[in-house]
């Protein structure tokens, strides 16, 4: 059972983080700034998408 809950928390993590990529592409920020927020998500996958949720730039549509 340990073994399905890890793939699954996985598995939410991996759309979670797809989905911060796509919102840090979408932004209007500069490049350097999309740049380091993908690297900071990709290397540390849930501290990463925790500083990016509150922090993070914020998509084109969610500012209009």
């Amino acid at each position: 059972m340990g073994i399905e809950i890890t793939g699954v928390g996985g598995l939410i993590l991996l759309v979670l983080n797809i989905w911060a990529f796509v919102s840090i592409i979408g932004s209007n920020n500069s490049t350097g700034s999309k740049v380091l927020w993908c690297l900071l998500v990709l290397l540390l996958p849930i501290i990463g998408f925790i500083i990016w949720l509150i922090a993070g730039p914020r998509s084109a549509s969610a500012k209009a």
